[in-house]
């Protein structure tokens, strides 16, 4: 079944009270990212783009999006993920204050917000905590709702802490994938989590007692870290939409064989988003690679359709 997107009717709603932070939080974490500049200089009168990565990703898994979209695209590395830097807290509102201040030191005015599954959850918390601040939205097959994560999240970090634990240390990406195999039959998504390994020093103690050093595979991701973090990767920090709402531009993708956008959860993503279209891709969660043609043209035409018009206007 190709893309389709289905319009959906606005809401009525009261004015929104923006979000507002206080100074006692920690500082922000200096994101690592790429920017990938628009050819012949077509992002000179359009809205740049903001990227981001789900669970368990990294900005390389969006590199092939940036193509064909005519405007300047940052590819983000939320913490605790890809090159950025690891901290023991792992909330939306933290990621959300951490590209808040990316943006500020990029200066970057007005972007267009796109973002998978953890990804989905930051970008839709970054428009309701600065409703102005954004030119329009796009999350990914995720909801503005507190959803228990299908449970292979869980199964996915403990398929990776067997790798790390395996003796003999793992050293090769073959090894590896035999060992996940058992958790997820799926190679694509295999390869997916298999992304996150680097090589690494390890110790091993032999059977006599001496330490040999030695070179293995390891996660770059804080696999503890993540695993504590799964029940606020459920949660969503924005419970009443009378106090916080985007009307901007918003076009809400979703898998049809996913579970995380249901049709009972849209008169709530309506009461968020009041402006919000619907974009069906015939797939499961990973959308962005399931049905990446089907995804690529249906937001690009979206964002021409919506955006670039409204900027006309």
């Amino acid at each position: 079944m190709p893309a389709r997107i289905a319009l959906r009717a606005r809401w009525h709603s009261a004015t929104s009270r923006p979000f507002s932070s206080t100074s006692s939080r920690p500082a922000a974490i200096e994101l690592a990212h790429t920017i990938h500049e628009a050819p012949d200089g077509q992002h000179s009168q359009k809205s740049p783009i903001l990227l981001m990565h789900g669970l368990f990703g990294s900005q390389r898994n969006n590199r092939t999006m940036t193509k064909d979209l005519s405007r300047n695209v940052y590819t983000l590395d939320l913490r605790n993920h890809g090159d950025s830097p690891h901290d023991p807290v792992h909330t939306y509102t933290a990621m959300a204050e951490d590209v808040e201040a990316f943006i500020k030191t990029q200066k970057i005015s007005a972007p267009i917000l796109i973002g998978h599954s953890m990804g989905a959850k930051v970008a839709m918390t970054l428009a309701l905590r600065q409703p102005k601040s954004y030119t329009a939205l796009i999350p990914v097959d995720n909801a503005p709702l507190d959803a228990a994560l299908k449970s292979d999240f869980g199964a996915y970090v403990n398929a990776m802490k067997k790798i790390e634990d395996h003796r003999p240390p793992v050293k090769k990406q073959s090894e590896a994938a035999a060992i996940l195999a058992k958790t997820e039959p799926s190679v694509a998504i295999q390869q997916f989590l298999l992304t996150n390994l680097v090589k690494a020093p390890v110790s091993t103690t032999q059977a006599d007692g001496t330490t040999t050093a030695e070179t293995a595979l390891r996660f770059r991701i804080p696999l503890g870290t993540l695993a504590k973090a799964l029940p606020d990767l459920a949660d969503f920090p924005f419970k009443d939409p009378d106090v916080a709402r985007y009307e901007g531009p918003t076009l809400v993708v979703r898998g049809t064989q996913s579970h995380y956008v249901s049709d009972e959860s849209l008169p709530l993503i309506g009461r968020f988003f009041p402006r919000f279209e619907l974009l069906d891709c015939d797939c499961g969660h990973w959308v962005m690679s399931e049905k990446f043609e089907d995804f690529r043209q249906g937001v690009g035409a979206w964002i021409r359709r919506v955006v670039d018009q409204d900027l006309q206007e």
